[in-house]
């Protein structure tokens, strides 16, 4: 996902709040916290990475599949190329 760069500052600091969040359940669970402070934790995670993948998912189908000068040839692989991510996502 070469497109990715212009947005690369902001893609990265999305990663590093997921990992501070997951360095944080680790912690939690080492301290031997409640477990609903971990579930919400592990919950929290799960809706970043899944903001995360969204973000990816829009950037992908913009780039290569709803660009306009996109060949056919083009467009069929990005499609097939994110319906591949979205099958194995939905799971």
């Amino acid at each position: 996902m070469g497109h990715l760069h212009a947005n690369t500052d902001s893609l990265t600091a999305r990663v590093r709040r997921i990992a501070g969040q997951l360095a944080a359940i680790e912690k939690a669970i080492e301290a031997d916290a409640p477990c609903a402070t971990v579930l919400q934790q592990a919950a929290a995670v799960r809706g970043a990475v899944n903001g995360l993948m969204d973000q990816l998912i829009e950037e992908h189908l913009r780039e290569h599949v709803a660009r306009p000068d996109l060949s056919p040839e083009a467009r069929a692989s990005g499609t097939e190329e994110l319906l591949a991510v979205i099958r194995r996502y939905a799971k």
